[in-house]
């Protein structure tokens, strides 16, 4: 016998976090370590028939409405991932007798407490779990309800252990302690009240589920997918989460030209870690979706968290076919058919839920773009300041790497006598290691400068994915003339007079000086390649010997052989150098229709 959670011989408690899986999985394990037992839920007996109609439904998510008086209304989450529902499940499919033993009252009251984590269960025994919160357990008001409610269900374990040589009970943590109390000093209990009100279940609304489960819907989804597979389901908790990133990774993948690919798993990894972090100052153990979004609008951009979020909320199960009407389900408010709006107390409630606030920039609707593409005045176009000066920023800092690569390329080394000049040489000491001597090598002052830095991110790119070929003039002294081929902007509008392209390869120059449009140059073929072009037209308007090149593959024969006949070098700087996230950002752009839009385009280009 338990002395903790054993109340006689023949009555076992199981107190439980309502809406965890953790838990659900817990209960699953004790009800089938005793079959046979009778398993008793804290729930009025008037709701049996229309709650283990409901449970039969599963996986369909529903909800057991009772009105309460008023604007409110009590209900009971037929959730696969509430211990009591899971325990109910199991003992319809076990034919276990099952007894319903709260007391019948019109007035149901919810306290709001914080639990700790239940992950902690993974490594804990549940004793020293509910240990751990006894302590933070608060006696209920004498005559309250909750009081009231202890003592029915006391009652309702000592006539019941007359009938059945073995019953397991789950009641709420927060209930456990003073149950127990009830039990054990045989304390009189209240009848129950006669009141009528009608108690019907609707299906929930999809899209509300997130705020109706207790756990995330794709998460739940999952343990329905393993409970229907017989696959393990104890460590969802974790690796449910790894498998939504994933699933949103690959959601938010399509459709971009690079699929995402930038996002590879060290990012992942570091998202994760960030995740942690996040989550152990939060003083949990496992994270929570405001917890996932705020890592993922940080290591990825509002575009990723949104999808995060929608992702999230899905609850892909065959054989899950709500149908209306529907109860649509906010915090601590509902929408019930011929109730309307409605208070909504849970008879099974779960750790407290607030709102908090992430900003994320909407992505504009289809009706938005299409107004939005119809207003654009073509004859006007302009660049966003912020990208113009990360751009600048970049290609300065690759303009000095190739200096350096072009230096190096002149670098001689010799043996060390009194100087170490420009470092030591270790490639060359190791070489000559039996000899005992150092080398050191000299790097001589760069012979000539560099004025273009050329970008080419598609390996093979096509006319038609890049139709927009054009050539921007600097608006001030610190800006690069530049000239690009790129998405067509008119295909994604963002905003109104804002739009997004994607460069498939541009080059800077700069200082900058005006030059001829290369895509129009009589002196370059028409006829060339997107990348050809933009490598001859770089040559040809180069007055330094180097052009530095940036591109995910080695230079072609035919670019160096066409620079050399004009009296230039090509100095290479593969792609791959550089981070899949800050390669994204400089590629994606905004072209903004007149110089006025820039006074509230922050609006929907910040975080994208």
């Amino acid at each position: 016998m338990n002395p903790i959670l054993d109340f006689s011989d023949r009555v076992r408690v199981l107190p439980v976090v309502h809406g965890s899986i953790d838990f659900a999985v817990k209960v699953r394990e004790e009800l089938l370590a005793h079959p046979g037992a009778c398993l008793c839920v804290p729930l009025p007996g008037s709701w049996r028939e229309e709650i283990l109609a409901a449970v039969e439904r599963l996986p369909t998510p529903s909800a057991v409405v009772q009105e309460a008086g008023g604007d409110a209304a009590t209900f009971v989450p037929i959730d696969p991932c509430q211990p009591v529902i899971a325990a109910l499940r199991l003992a319809l499919r076990e034919r276990m007798p099952i007894e319903f033993v709260d007391l019948e009252a019109q007035e149901f009251q919810a306290p709001s407490v914080v639990h700790p984590d239940p992950f902690a269960l993974k490594k804990l025994p549940l004793e020293k779990f509910l240990a751990a919160i006894l302590p933070t357990l608060e006696r209920p008001e004498p005559k309250s309800n909750q009081d009231k409610r202890v003592r029915r269900m006391a009652f309702e374990l000592h006539r019941l252990e007359l009938d059945h040589q073995r019953i397991v009970f789950l009641c709420d943590v927060i209930d456990w302690p003073w149950i127990r109390e009830a039990y054990q000093e045989r304390r009189p209990f209240p009848e129950h009240e006669t009141y009528f009100a009608p108690i019907y279940s609707h299906d929930v609304e999809p899209k509300t589920l997130a705020f109706f489960l207790g756990e995330l819907p794709y998460i739940t989804a999952l343990y329905e997918r393993a409970r229907a597979t017989l696959d393990p389901d104890e460590h969802l908790a974790v690796d449910g989460v790894k498998e939504l990133l994933q699933e949103t990774r690959a959601r938010w993948s399509k459709g971009r030209d690079d699929q995402g690919g930038w996002l590879g798993p060290q990012l992942l990894q570091v998202f994760l870690q960030y995740v942690r972090n996040l989550t152990l100052m939060n003083r949990r153990l496992s994270p929570d979706l405001y917890t996932l979004a705020t890592a993922a609008k940080q290591i990825a951009g509002d575009g990723f968290a949104r999808q995060l979020l929608e992702t999230a909320r899905d609850y892909p199960v065959e054989g899950a076919e709500p149908h209306r009407p529907f109860v649509r389900m906010s915090v601590g408010r509902g929408e019930v058919p011929a109730l309307g709006v409605a208070d909504m107390v849970s008879r099974l409630p779960g750790p407290a839920v607030v709102w908090r606030s992430l900003e994320l920039r909407p992505e504009a609707e289809k009706i938005d773009k299409k107004k939005w593409r119809m207003l654009w005045n073509p004859y006007q176009q302009c660049s966003w300041p912020p990208e113009d000066d990360h751009f600048e920023s970049f290609q300065t800092h690759v303009r000095e790497q190739a200096k350096n690569l072009i230096g190096q390329d002149l670098a001689r080394s010799e043996k060390f006598t009194a100087s170490i000049k420009d470092g030591l040489d270790i490639r060359e000491t190791l070489r000559h290691w039996y000899s005992g001597d150092l080398y050191v090598k000299e790097i001589p002052p760069t012979r000539g400068g560099l004025e273009i830095v050329v970008f080419l991110f598609d390996p093979s790119p096509d006319r038609d994915k890049y139709p927009w070929h054009s050539t921007w003039s600097n608006e001030h002294e610190e800006e690069s003339y530049i000239s690009f081929f790129a998405t067509n902007f008119m295909d994604d509008i963002v905003g109104p007079g804002i739009a997004r392209s994607r460069f498939g390869g541009v080059f800077f120059l700069y200082p900058p000086r005006p030059i001829l449009d290369v895509w129009s140059d009589p002196r370059l073929s028409k006829k060339s390649p997107l990348d050809d072009k933009l490598i001859a037209g770089a040559i040809l308007n180069s007055k330094a010997p180097h052009v530095a090149v940036v591109s995910p593959t080695p230079l072609k024969a035919s670019w160096r052989a066409a620079a050399k006949a004009k009296g230039k070098k090509l100095v290479h700087l593969p792609l791959s150098r550089f981070s899949g996230r800050m390669l994204d950002r400089l590629r994606t752009f905004h072209v903004l229709n007149g110089k006025e839009i820039r006074s509230y385009a922050a609006r929907f280009i910040q975080g994208d």
